[in-house]
């Protein structure tokens, strides 16, 4: 097994390594385990996360092993250019590798685990949230500073951005980093960025006034392309389930 550690936890690698090991048998599992399993464990006094990552097909196998980086690395090495920007994530500890000689086989994400009062979804879920509003213009402050760092991440969704409340002061943190891109947004890409949030005109409304303040564009400019990448992700969305049930039937 190949593993990388941060400095700060080189020390724990025999206790690391033993949990990855025996990770179908030990640890707390969160949600379901489907595609990628995430679970528990204790580390010198604090809780850190595991996330397996769902063995991947043969042809993503071979382009792992010999050309790209996998899940895993990707996310370690996201973490810390994040965290050195002053970005929110979850400190990252280590990735790992199971690799044979010919083929790319499983690999881990290891981070502190952090505790939080909410994510992105309960704003969608709930209309009632308290200081919905107020969370929703300091998301977009936080957003835009992700494009000014020329940051896109690319599934900035309900789920993927952790919020914690301090009073009335509000904290992101993103989690599940693996797939971003790093560069100067143009004004469209920026707007698509935000397609993938909320389906609700209100919630977009309200993050189109703050980034046009930010961004130093008329509202209602901003507004209407912001509206029009989430219309075209929904009408993407919804065909693809409209055929995952009919190929189901």
């Amino acid at each position: 097994m190949k593993i990388q550690l941060a400095p700060l936890f080189e020390d724990q690698k025999k206790k690391i390594l033993s949990y990855l090991e025996n990770f179908d048998h030990l640890g707390t599992l969160i949600g379901k385990g489907g595609r990628n399993k995430i679970k528990l464990f204790e580390l010198d006094g604090k809780t850190i996360n595991i996330k397996s990552f769902k063995i991947p097909n043969k042809l993503n196998q071979i382009i792992y092993k010999y050309f790209r980086k996998s899940k895993a690395e990707r996310s370690f090495t996201y973490a810390q250019f994040l965290i050195s920007k002053n970005i929110g994530t979850p400190a990252p500890i280590a990735f790992a590798e199971n690799n044979s000689s010919i083929l790319f086989s499983q690999s881990y994400y290891i981070s502190e685990h952090l505790h939080y009062d909410l994510t992105y979804r309960e704003l969608v879920t709930n209309p009632d949230f308290p200081d919905r509003e107020q969370i929703l213009r300091a998301f977009t402050r936080f957003t835009f500073r992700l494009h000014e760092n020329g940051i896109e991440f690319l599934d900035h969704s309900s789920g993927n951005t952790l919020i914690q409340i301090n009073d009335k002061n509000f904290n992101f943190f993103l989690v599940d980093l693996n797939r971003m891109n790093f560069k100067q947004l143009n004004f469209d890409e920026r707007m698509k960025n935000f397609s993938r949030l909320t389906p609700k005109i209100d919630m977009v409304k309200v993050m189109a006034d703050e980034y046009s303040k930010l961004i130093q564009r008329n509202s209602e400019e901003v507004f209407e392309k912001m509206w029009f990448f989430t219309n075209r992700f929904q009408e993407n969305y919804q065909r693809k389930k409209n055929l995952k049930q009919k190929l189901k039937i």
